[in-house]
């Protein structure tokens, strides 16, 4: 094949691809902007010209052949060196700029983040951004992120990793749910309550809480309570609005409390106690390491640092 064939073809790979990260055609293009024909069509002209099958396509997805995997594995590199020395090139102009893509937790993104993107996208006209929001842990690198927030108690030692705030958990109540039940008095009043846990992995849940001033400052008195109650979520916007219906006591963090407990919609349970190995207590910016940071990676993180320095107190 000649040169200039070849050359034609060079949209053709890179749509392969990100075809081979999405995973679809749908995804694929709108990954690209283009539509799921045109998507459709380049893959066409790339397997006529190659003459051997790239694409094994089912109802719901796309794998690659052994021909396209090893297409996509020997050209993925020239399009990341690519992309890498145009962001480069577009950073000389000083201003942020392109498309910046995050991925966040869904509860933070809600409450957190999304509240803030329009002033900061005001500042840097320029910049735009396409917000993910999945508690999976995707792969930066393989999906395409520019940064990801993570509520992480260690960062990848592959990446960079921004402190953005510190958090901590609270347990939180409805005043109806305690006026019905009473208020705890001590960390073991919990086994009489209708406690909202969150879903992990052990069979019998417990709670642990320290004094936030122990008495004797070497002896850091933690105690470890078994709960029970009649809903367990992976989500901490579900068992915040359970709480607030008055169904129990909620164990949450303090980044989805903070708004009820501002309003008085909640208030705090055994303020007097810390928990001890609830969440992690750091929110993170994280990219996967490289020797340049694009200047609107840059811009977001420290406009993130700005607006979340001071946590999220109730």
């Amino acid at each position: 094949m000649n040169d200039q064939k070849i050359s034609q073809l060079w949209h053709h790979l890179h749509w392969l691809s990100v075809l081979a990260q999405q995973g679809s055609y749908t995804a694929a293009a709108a990954r690209l902007g283009v539509s799921k024909a045109a998507m459709s069509q380049r893959i066409a002209e790339l397997e006529r010209a190659a003459r051997v099958p790239l694409v094994q396509r089912t109802t719901r997805s796309v794998r690659l052949t052994e021909a396209g995997q090893r297409l996509v594995d020997d050209t993925r590199a020239s399009f990341e060196q690519i992309a890498h020395s145009f962001a480069q090139v577009r950073d000389l102009a000083g201003v942020p700029s392109g498309l910046l893509r995050v991925t966040a937790p869904v509860a933070f993104a809600r409450q957190q983040l999304a509240p803030h993107l329009a002033d900061f996208l005001r500042q840097y006209p320029e910049v735009r951004i396409e917000l993910d929001m999945a508690d999976r842990l995707s792969s930066l690198a393989t999906e395409g992120f520019d940064l990801a927030i993570r509520h992480t108690a260690r960062p990848p030692d592959t990446h960079v990793a921004w402190t953005l705030c510190s958090t901590h958990s609270v347990l939180v109540a409805s005043k109806s749910y305690l006026r019905r039940a009473g208020t705890p008095q001590r960390p073991s009043d919990l086994q009489a309550h209708n406690c909202l846990h969150y879903l992990r992995a052990q069979d019998a849940p417990t709670w642990t809480l320290a004094r936030v001033k122990p008495k004797i400052k070497a002896h850091d008195e933690r105690i470890t309570v078994p709960v029970t109650g009649q809903l367990a979520a992976n989500n901490s916007e579900a068992l915040r609005e359970a709480a607030l219906t008055g169904l129990g006591i909620a164990l949450l963090p303090d980044f989805s409390a903070q708004a009820a407990l501002q309003q008085g919609k909640l208030v705090q349970v055994l303020p007097g106690w810390k928990l001890v190995d609830a969440f992690a207590q750091q929110i993170y910016a994280i990219r996967p390491y490289s020797p340049h940071v694009p200047r609107a990676v840059a811009a977001f993180v420290d406009y993130l640092r700005q607006v979340l320095a001071t946590g999220f107190a109730g």
